[in-house]
């Protein structure tokens, strides 16, 4: 089975930019817009098909350290350092995805300047064309708010770009976005026009659901969304580790086991949609606040229901939190609409939840995580059975990490 990666791409990066809008205020969309005007670029430049691919993708995942990024940040004052840190974590973060072309450099130069005064001093031709072109569309993007800017602000724009160039801006890059950069373009990146323009000009990109590839991308997205929040540091990679660990002791074939890893690493999507001030709270939430973290699971759901194959992760990824009795949210399914990887799923959440460090609690040892489980078997929450197979394969890993897969 084919899934479209490029939706999935835009579905993580959609996520970010939630986040990068609560913390750091930044524009909406503005990796969409960094993706289109590098595609109309990189066709300008003569760019292949597979390389515009690949700079498209570092384009939307430019920003993709935010999250681990934030959290160093907080530690340490240094402006410079963690502005580098930010590019290196983003550019190791971006080679786990199985490109075709080279993706050396594009997000770790992706603040250079022509004339050196960038993060690393690289000069003109000094770094890799396709970080040239994230750099030219990241800063005027950034300085100019292309989401809203006066269509009659296009020849300043254009001036300013052409009075920047050797200094800030490549030549190659500045020519080719000149080239490119004219009233239609300029509307197509509004906030109303952008997710038409992005699906329209960003290339489509297939893999298969046997593809080794589907390990990496679910170990770059629970870096991003386990980031988010000191508390959740290691929560989606362990959901992602236990779930192939069950897959492997309920016998999973390779393409079924990998695709259950990865909706466990994507079930936590939509928290990159939820304030930090309520994932950290370490008090009893309000009502009011419990309804915003339940929302989390629809906005996964929201996330990935329009990627082209994905369907079964899809829905593995947002039933986590269902109950066998109908209770659970937040589609209220019951256990005949419930199949054994949801519950698998629903049974590994609560697992890592009750047993890990928590605002509101401390962790747990196997032996104290097990009776709540079996309190929700017999409230006819979640599986007997699954939850009697948890207990057996998990003695093993009390106050333990369960490793990678291999």
């Amino acid at each position: 089975m084919e899934i479209r990666m490029d939706q999935l791409v835009q579905a993580i990066a959609n996520g970010l930019e939630i986040v990068e809008c609560e913390l750091l205020g930044a524009s909406t969309s503005h990796g969409k817009r960094i993706a289109v005007l590098c595609a109309l670029m990189g066709r300008e430049t003569g760019m292949s098909d597979e390389e515009i691919k690949t700079v498209t993708t570092c384009a939307l995942f430019h920003d993709n350290a935010l999250t681990e990024y934030i959290q160093y940040m907080h530690k340490n004052k240094d402006r410079e350092k963690n502005f580098k840190l930010h590019c290196e974590y983003g550019q190791r973060n971006v080679e786990l995805l199985p490109f075709k072309s080279d993706v050396s450099g594009l997000i770790l130069y992706h603040h250079e300047h022509a004339d050196g005064s960038g993060l690393y001093g690289k000069k003109e031709n000094e770094f890799p064309l396709g970080a040239q072109l994230i750099a030219i569309a990241d800063m005027v993007d950034v300085r100019h708010h292309l989401q809203r800017v006066d269509a009659e602000k296009l020849p300043e724009i254009r001036d300013e770009i052409a009075a920047f160039t050797g200094k800030y801006y490549t030549k190659i890059a500045a020519d080719a976005l000149l080239a490119v950069l004219d009233e239609n373009v300029l509307l197509s990146l509004y906030d109303s026009n952008i997710l038409q323009t992005a699906s329209k000009m960003l290339p489509a990109w297939y893999i298969t659901t046997e593809d080794d590839a589907l390990m990496k991308i679910a170990e770059l997205v629970a870096k991003i969304i386990d980031n988010k929040s000191p508390f959740t540091k290691r929560h989606t990679i362990q959901i992602a580790n236990r779930a192939w660990l069950m897959g492997g002791y309920y016998g999973f074939d390779p393409e079924k086991r990998a695709k259950v890893y990865l909706a466990a690493s994507l079930h936590d999507l939509g928290k990159l949609g939820i304030p930090n001030a309520i994932l950290d709270k370490p008090a009893k939430l309000t009502d009011e606040e419990f309804g915003i973290i339940k929302s989390h699971v629809r906005g996964t759901y929201d996330l990935l229901c329009d990627i082209e194959g994905f369907e079964e992760i899809c829905r593995w990824a947002s039933t986590h939190h269902e109950k066998l009795d109908g209770t659970g949210y937040c589609f209220g399914k019951k256990d005949d609409e419930l199949d054994f990887v949801d519950r698998v799923l629903a049974c590994t959440d609560i697992y890592q939840a009750v047993c890990e460090e928590r605002p509101y609690h401390p962790e747990r040892s196997h032996e104290e995580t097990m009776p709540i489980l079996w309190s929700m078997a017999d409230k006819g929450f979640i599986d007997r059975e699954i939850v009697k197979d948890f207990d057996k394969v998990m003695a093993d890993y009390s106050h333990k990490y369960v490793p990678d897969p291999e």
